[in-house]
């Protein structure tokens, strides 16, 4: 089945969803509640305000991870003074959008931390306390979640329910996305998944005609989709091939119908107020922290390979490659391109997205994402690898006379490529492989036959029933990679 124009009317069956939801449900046991790396920066920008009322960082310092405290804290405990911005704050470079999304999980916490108190109990209301951190790790997976279902409703707007369904599924767990939806959900990237894929859906939702109103809520979602990661800015570019076509209709008067120009104008203009509305909360932290609102606190602008972007690296290196850490990925872009040849329209404006995003990251000097499972950067593009992935399905099958047997050989392929991927993340968890810079992939593909089959489900009991002990333990040969291989200062 190839893609058909968003006019065919979906199906009407739930079954797809509530299977979804089910995996869901049963995933949750997965959920890891801590605060570790980059996440203690963006989970700092929820708990200071909420619990201590301003954005003073130290007590967030003091409570991370021991890697991560190891070189910001001198030997009393206190953060050194090069880790002072010129505002006097500690430096928090990391977006306040998951910060926003968390807080009506917190929020919830909180009061019943405080109720609980009043009761008697001794739970500290401090923000670091067990509450807090299932809050904040239930409220990421639930982003993770509706980013994948948003994802789904999109595609199954083009292709059969099943490839939709299989697709949603694989890019599920097969890619980077289940190691930051459950096992850092600290960090930010399950939060652009669903940011991103909200953008994306919503645009497509209300491109034929959209309301002022409407022009107004996708500012909104766009400010959020920056509050979030700075990167996916890029996708904005769907609006601009969209606009330049509205442009010229209006100038050339295509239609009595066609919008005027004025009226584009002011739609765009809403938009754009919109959008700067939802992003007064970066200005404000950014402001308050550096002292600008417009200082990021990452390396600037002039200093990226815009000319020399590493796009060979980025998608192959045994450095967190894209394609070679997550190869369920290649059909997706694969997909991606079929997608574009079938449905010019949305496939031209999605591809303009999804290089732009590649080029971005290619050129960033930390492409590899330091300590990151395969390339976490390109999460954001979620609803794009599950489209394309579906497409690449609805291709595949035309090989087959039996649809049924080519539901099953995409299946099968599928279930290869997940229990690959569950293979390298407890490779990874586990630093059986380094978590920074290359690996050995002759190493990585011998653990996968060998030391995986045999301590992967002995892992996955301590991980559930004896976590505390088993993220110390991980911790742990975290600090003696760092010490043996020092990232560059």
């Amino acid at each position: 089945m190839t893609p058909t124009p968003p006019s065919a009317p979906p199906s009407g069956s739930r079954k797809p969803e509530r299977l979804l939801f089910l995996v869901f449900l049963l995933s949750l046991p997965l959920l890891n509640p801590w605060v570790r790396g980059d996440g203690v920066g963006y989970y700092a920008f929820a708990r200071a305000p909420l619990i201590e009322h301003n954005l003073d960082f130290t007590h967030d310092y003091q409570h991370a991870n021991e890697s991560f405290r190891e070189n910001r804290l001198d030997p009393n405990g206190n953060p050194y003074s090069e880790f002072r911005t010129a505002t006097g704050h500690l430096d928090n470079h990391f977006t306040v959008g998951p910060a926003l999304l968390w807080s009506p999980f917190l929020i919830t916490a909180h009061l019943g931390v405080l109720f609980a108190r009043a009761l008697g109990a001794h739970v500290l209301a401090d923000g670091f306390s067990t509450p807090y951190r299932l809050a904040m790790a239930f409220g990421t997976a639930i982003y993770g979640f509706l980013g994948l279902l948003l994802s789904f409703r999109l595609t199954r707007k083009y292709l059969d329910e099943r490839w939709a369904l299989l697709a949603t599924l694989g890019i599920w767990w097969a890619s980077s996305l289940p190691v930051y939806m459950y096992f850092n959900p600290s960090w930010s990237h399950a939060h652009s998944a669903f940011a991103v894929a909200l953008f994306v859906w919503y645009w497509h939702r209300t491109r034929d005609s959209r309301t002022l109103r409407q022009w107004i809520i996708l500012g909104l979602i766009a400010g959020l989709m920056l509050d979030v990661y700075y990167a996916n800015g890029v996708i904005f570019l769907i609006l601009v091939y969209e606009a330049l076509g509205s442009y010229s209709a209006a100038f050339r008067r295509v239609t009595l119908s066609t919008p005027r120009v004025s009226q584009l104008f002011a739609w765009h203009f809403a938009f754009a107020v919109a959008l700067l509305l939802c992003l007064i909360p970066t200005f404000i932290t950014k402001w308050i922290v550096y002292g600008s609102p417009f200082s990021s606190g990452y390396v600037s602008l002039n200093h990226w390979d815009w000319t020399s972007p590493y796009l060979f690296q980025v998608l192959f290196s045994s450095n967190h490659g894209l394609l070679s850490w997550t190869p369920v990925l290649l059909l997706s872009v694969l997909g991606i391109f079929l997608f574009w040849r079938a449905v010019p329209r949305a496939g031209a404006a999605f591809i303009l997205a999804v290089l732009a995003f590649y080029y971005l990251i290619a050129s960033y000097p930390d492409w590899a994402g330091i300590s990151s499972y395969g390339n976490r950067f390109f999460i954001s593009l979620t609803v794009f690898f599950i489209l394309g992935l579906a497409v690449f399905f609805s291709r595949f099958a035309r090989h087959f006379a039996a649809p049924n047997r080519a539901f099953a050989g995409a299946s099968i392929l599928t279930i290869c490529f997940v229990l690959w991927n569950f293979g390298l993340m407890f490779q990874w968890g586990a630093h059986l492989i380094p978590a920074r810079g290359p690996i050995s992939f002759s190493e990585m593909a011998r653990n996968q036959f060998t030391v995986v089959p045999r301590d992967i489900t002995a892992q996955l009991r301590r991980y559930l029933f004896r976590r505390q002990s088993m993220m110390e333990q991980i911790e742990h040969r975290d600090l003696e990679q760092l010490k043996e291989n020092p990232p560059p200062p």
